[in-house]
């Protein structure tokens, strides 16, 4: 009950208010009326005239086109009364006065209303200057928004400011699901599930839209130029004013701004993060490089003092020899652990120039083949390499520690007596390598991860190594502008292949000339 009588009130007090201004618009009728009325010896008819249609034009001014229209009529029904013979009366002798009055009437229908449209642009121009304004300063303050807290807060303020609503942010992350709402000042429901349908459709929802247009809350989505970046929800207090074409627009400038914003926020996060990670990296190289070159020395005093032990008068016992022999094995496992550390550092910093040269890929499988010679005895081998491979231009001691670290990949990793086999093929822009194997396949998943640092097949294993060799692999054979990837066999058993591009080798003559001049310097 109370709230009918407080309706009533208010629709009364509308009512009395719309009414003001042509009670206005009368009054300044009346007032030019009396002014005229005793100087009618005085000023002519024409004077008379003009000083209504000054009275129009202020009353346009003033109060607008409603207003200005009420008081051209009256102007005219007074001018009729008061001035024009017979005085204080509404009939006309003189037949020229109706067109008088009509002209009258028409000239303050016509400048009544072009004051006020002029009034109303002018009112409008200074509206669309107060928007550029807002939205020139939440520009400027986005700008140096570093939070996506910092864009709710700043997106929150203009929206209250300019449409009286309240507003909240939903950003979305990296799987595309809104995470919690972001809300500066009073909170206000929020469906979640109309805001991820917006997200997800594209498309604005809620209060005003063809979706649930029941809703009190809008949902639009915030579109920048790379991705959708989150949601905003907007609660007006009227809703009626985000149906306005111009109100809608301004909303959606603002979403457009604060989906910028989002963006570069974002991009200043993956910044800061690749920076972070590249210092990381190269202050881990750093150290690794400085422990390797540390530990070389030791290493290697360690092997020679067990082939020293060895050649000791009296010679040692059947349990002494296998002691140094264990002992000459780990100082030289743990040296080429060391140098493979080294060599990734050295890789991973660049300080590795290529040694390119025109070779045969034979002849470096070969050396390979034969720098593993003594662990590869109790394995069959197998190589199928075409003869009608093509030069390459290679660096042809690294491509062979390649070789040697897929070979002892594959030793590590398969049971013992398991074949391994070696071939390649020559394609239109790529010669393609590959080690076979017949052990239980690489990990699902992790065909990727272990060509990273440190990476292993099994986590947990006996086998020994830190998880360097096939990184090794992928950042020699990447500096020579070809790829790498591991796969599991169907029939089992791991494949690694390369592929290394293709050139145009030089004529035999230049090759003839090269060496010569080679032999001369």
């Amino acid at each position: 009950m109370r709230s009918t009588l407080g309706a009533g009130v208010s629709d009364g007090e509308m009512n009395a208010t719309r009414r003001v201004p042509y009670l206005w618009s009368a009054g300044v009728c009346a007032l030019v009326t009396g002014l005229t009325t005793p100087l009618h010896d005085v000023l002519t008819l024409t004077n008379i005239v003009m000083l209504f249609l000054l009275a129009v034009v202020a009353v346009a001014l003033r109060w607008g086109r409603g207003p200005a229209v009420l008081a051209a009529f009256l102007s005219v029904a007074a001018f009729d009364f008061f001035d024009v013979p017979p005085r204080f009366s509404f009939a006309v002798i003189d037949v020229q006065y109706l067109l008088t009055f009509a002209v009258m009437l028409f000239v303050a229908l016509v400048v009544g209303q072009l004051t006020a449209g002029l009034k109303v642009q002018a009112r409008m121009a200074t509206l669309r200057e107060d928007r550029m304004r807002a939205l020139y300063e939440m520009s400027r303050e986005l700008s140096g928004a570093l939070l996506a807290e910092q864009i709710a807060d700043i997106a929150s303020r203009f929206v209250a400011s300019e449409f009286r609503a309240r507003a909240a942010l939903l950003v979305a992350d990296e799987n595309k699901r809104l995470r919690a709402p972001l809300i500066s000042g009073d909170s206000f429901p929020i469906d979640a599930g109309l805001a991820q349908s917006a997200y997800d459709r594209g498309e604005a929802a809620g209060c005003g839209t063809d979706t649930l247009p029941a809703s009190p809350v809008l949902y639009l989505p915030l579109r920048a130029p790379m991705r959708l970046r989150g949601v905003l929800a907007v609660e007006p207090r009227r809703a009626e004013r985000l149906l306005l074409p111009e109100q809608r627009r301004l909303l959606d400038t603002c979403a457009s701004l604060v989906a910028i914003a989002l963006e570069r926020v974002h991009y200043v996060d993956v910044a800061q993060t690749t920076t972070v990670q590249m210092e990381s990296e190269r202050l881990r190289n750093s150290l690794l490089s400085a422990i390797s070159h540390d530990l070389r020395t030791p290493l290697a005093s360690l092997a020679a003092l067990a082939d020293s032990m060895g050649l000791t008068q009296p010679p040692p016992s059947g349990a002494q020899t296998q002691i140094v022999e264990a002992m000459r094995d780990a100082a030289m496992r743990m040296s080429s652990l060391v140098n493979n550390l080294l060599d990734m550092a050295r890789l991973q910093s660049g300080q590795v120039q290529l040694n390119r040269q025109w070779q045969p890929l034979e002849e470096v499988v070969g050396s390979a083949l034969k720098a593993m010679g003594s662990v590869l005895a109790a394995r069959p081998l197998q190589v199928a390499l075409p003869g009608d491979l093509p030069l390459l231009h290679i660096d042809a001691v690294l491509i062979e520690r390649v070789l040697c670290n897929l070979l002892e990949n594959a030793l590590k990793y398969t049971p013992p007596g398991s074949p391994i086999e070696i071939s390649a093929s020559s394609g239109t822009d790529a010669v393609q390598v590959s080690v076979e194997d017949r052990g239980p396949g690489l990990p699902t998943g992790r065909e990727e991860v272990i060509f990273e640092k440190f990476e292993r097949g099994k986590k947990e294993s006996a086998t020994s190594g830190v998880g360097l060799g096939l990184a090794i692999c992928r950042a020699i054979v990447e500096a020579h502008g070809g790829t790498i990837r591991g796969e599991t066999r169907a029939e089992s058993g791991a494949r690694f292949s390369f592929s290394l591009p293709r050139g145009v080798p030089p004529a035999l003559d230049d090759i003839d000339a090269a060496a010569l001049a080679e032999e001369a310097r």
